[in-house]
């Protein structure tokens, strides 16, 4: 009877799985019915769907034609499964993500969302599942198969937010276990990892000063390149996105629409606090003090799977959480009277994506401001223009209430009720703008009391918290250029954003000129460093590819910069400011002799234009791209945002070879009018595909590294008239 039993249960399992594969593989095959796909001749997809979730199913089967790779990448570290396929230097990377990140939790928060958002996630997954169905030639490292709620695992457009403010080496350090190969001792793992973000510009021009009276919108995400995809989601219902997709979301991030435009620059109001508990040691556990008496620590067990020759090894971690978050890392011992240091921030996964997802739909500014009430976005400020003529800023969208006696840019006091946060502020109690006087917007991830000028918040009106980061070169660059812009077109835009001022060497080389001026007449300095430095003096500042004072100011910069980072990290100081006040002299000299020395070693000469040595290179679709100085590669006048360069052109940290090959900075950039009608102009690094063989791999490349931009096809029949391909998944 028992086997009876069990064997009709199994067959009522096998039935229901068996009914469920057809369900999904009847829905497949009608979206892909009703998705029509138009390649342009830059490779660039334009996907038309009857309803929203067929433009979801057609948009990320379009992704993952050009890069399944970076799709599943993302997902593998939105979801802590990255040893999986990268082996178990990434332990500690999954860790940290697990230690926020809970499937488990995930799928319950997707059969508790909206029926429209649970369509969208079941489109989406589809759409991937579809993918690989008709692809088997493409193996996934790890999911082979997309389920709806891993969705909810990465909803906000950027990597390296939030969870990742984590320092890995810290959580190694207080959660140890074995010795790992090469262990992690920076705040990134020790495996292949793709450059962190440099910044973002986002520039708004209102109708009285473009010369046609419609708003203008510049966005200009600064990522590493190979981002993000750009492309189109057309439905029946309403939807007509355009611009930068983070590979794997089913949502426009940067872009607009046929009525308004957003662009995100990171680093708005402080979402992300640090809480240290004090731990207390008693015969049933671990508590931790609160108020006048003790919570107990919750405790559990995580284990990570990594890869390991052929198989999958395991290394399992107890870890802590207080009522404030996951515990990861300790001050002052571990017991005793240790203080172990919570973090807390939003976790609202499927808020957070609906209002990703909503926001691409609104028609104007009213219909913005709501999706902006739903104060999800931890780690964004928001550019806005639109069809009407207006224009607006958001320094941040969530930001939590706070006892201002505080000061949350350190641990502050776990035990005191008085520290915690009291429900996020209201968006019109935040740094906002409308319509400013001064006739434009801007933030480059600076502070946001230079934005418009003279007509720019004021700092004593808002409590600290409200703002993370203080003015940066960029930002003093972005005031110089739109102060002095009217009857802008697109092209005068576009040529504000690519203006060649390096700002910070305003500052940093007049010490520099006179620290040498001052130097006795017998000092051997005087002599070795004569001709550098009259060549110095007589450069305008500006960055260009035949340019030989770029070469030098860039190359001392960076020295100063490697010199000083340590000793600004312990003043608790950014280090552009600590170069600005904290330098002497004689740093300054010896590090322009270290420059110049450097010059003469890789190039010859020191005198070496800033082209020869500044190059833009693509050989593979690797994450992180190898480089190497005997292969091709295109000359680039760009710099990095360092030195103010408001066109970014940054390399990685560690350079094996001899010239600068980028992997950070401009990726896809867009200049937008809107009217009666959108026109914009836009451009991406590389170009569309990630596939070498595809000759959108590098089509844009020549164009990219010379600020040179394309037409933006955003209505059908500009679409159909420059169609390469026209397909159904």
């Amino acid at each position: 009877m028992r086997i009876l039993v069990l064997a009709i249960l199994f067959g009522s399992s096998v039935a229901v799985a068996a009914a469920a594969g057809s369900v999904q593989h009847a829905r497949r095959q009608q979206h892909a019915e009703h998705v029509r796909i138009v390649r342009d001749n830059w490779g660039i997809a334009h996907i038309y769907g009857t309803s929203d979730a067929d433009a979801v199913f057609g948009s990320i089967y379009a992704q993952a034609e050009d890069d399944f790779g970076r799709i599943e990448r993302n997902y593998l570290n939105g979801l802590g499964m990255l040893a999986q396929a990268e082996g178990e230097t990434a332990v500690y990377s999954d860790l940290r993500q697990r230690l926020f990140i809970d499937s488990r939790e995930l799928r319950r928060n997707y059969r508790s969302s909206p029926a429209w958002l649970k369509t969208l996630m079941e489109a989406w997954s589809d759409g991937l599942n579809y993918f690989l169905s008709k692809h088997p030639a493409v193996t996934p490292k790890v999911i082979r198969r997309f389920e709806p709620w891993m969705a909810l695992s990465f909803t906000e457009g950027s990597i390296g937010g939030d969870i990742e403010s984590v320092d890995l080496g810290k959580l190694r350090e207080f959660y140890p276990g074995e010795p790992l190969p090469q262990a992690p001792t920076a705040n990134s793992p020790a495996t292949a990892q793709e450059p962190a973000p440099g910044g973002s510009n986002g520039f708004a021009i209102a109708p009285s000063r473009s010369a046609t009276g419609h708003a203008l919108l510049w966005i200009n995400p600064h990522t590493s390149y190979y981002f993000r995809s750009e492309l189109q989601m057309i439905s029946e219902q309403g939807l007509n996105a355009y611009g930068a997709v983070t590979w794997g979301q089913f949502f426009v991030y940067q872009g607009f629409n046929a009525h308004n435009g957003w662009m995100h620059t990171s680093y708005g109001g402080d979402a992300i606090d640090e809480y240290a508990e004090a731990i207390v040691e008693k015969p049933d556990g671990l508590y931790y003090r609160y108020g006048a008496g003790l919570k107990k620590l919750q405790v559990s067990r995580i284990d990570i799977p990594f890869k390991q020759r052929g198989t999958y090894g395991h290394r399992r971690f107890t870890v802590y959480h207080s009522h404030h978050g996951p515990i990861v890392r300790a001050e002052k011992g571990r017991l005793g009277d240790a203080r172990w240091i919570a973090v807390k921030l939003l976790q609202d996964p499927v808020r957070a994506l609906a209002q990703s997802y909503l926001r691409t739909k609104t028609v104007d500014y009213s219909s913005f401001r709501k999706t902006q009430e739903m104060r999800t976005d931890t780690s964004n400020n928001t550019v806005y223009a639109d069809a009407d003529g207006t224009i607006a800023y958001f320094h941040g969208n969530f930001i939590p209430k706070r006892d201002p006696k505080f000061d949350f840019t350190r641990p502050v006091d776990g035990s005191d009720p008085a520290t915690e946060w009291h429900g996020p502020h209201a968006i019109e109690d935040t740094i906002t703008l409308l319509n400013p006087a001064s006739g434009w917007i801007q933030n480059t991830n600076n502070w946001p009391f230079s934005a418009a000028g003279a007509a720019s918040p004021k700092r004593e009106n808002y409590p600290a918290y409200m703002w993370i980061k203080g003015e940066n070169p960029r930002g003093i660059h972005a005031v110089e250029v739109l102060q002095n812009i009217h009857d802008a077109t697109l092209d005068d835009l576009i040529a504000a954003g690519y203006d060649s001022h390096l700002t910070a060497f305003d500052v940093l080389l007049p010490p520099l000129l006179n620290d040498y001026d001052q130097l006795k007449a017998d000092d051997p300095r005087r002599a070795s460093l004569a001709q550098p430095i009259e060549t110095l003096r007589g450069w305008n500042r500006r960055t260009s590819a035949d340019s030989v004072p770029t070469a030098i100011a860039v190359f001392w910069g960076q020295q100063l910069l490697e010199q000083q980072r340590t000793a600004a990290r312990e003043a608790a100081v950014p280090v552009y400011d600590f170069l600005v006040a904290h330098v002497t002299g004689s740093e300054r000299l010896d590090g322009l002799t270290a420059a110049l020395a450097q010059l003469q070693r890789d190039f010859g000469r020191w005198q070496t234009p800033w082209g020869y040595i500044n190059r833009y290179q693509r050989l593979t679709d690797d994450i992180v791209q190898p480089y190497d100085d005997a292969k091709p590669s295109l000359p680039v006048g760009f710099a990095s945002s360092n030195w103010g360069a408001l066109a970014s052109f940054d390399s990685s940290n560690t350079r094996r070879t001899k010239k600068i090959y980028a992997s950070v900075g401009n990726s896809f950039v867009a200049a937008v009018e809107f009217g009666p009608t959108v026109h914009a102009k836009a451009i991406l690094s590389g170009g569309e595909s990630g596939n070498p063989a595809s000759p959108h791999f590098t089509d844009q490349a020549q164009m990219f590294t010379r600020g040179f931009f394309r037409d933006v096809l955003f209505n059908r029949d500009d679409v159909m008239q420059h169609a390469e391909r026209n397909y159904r998944p």
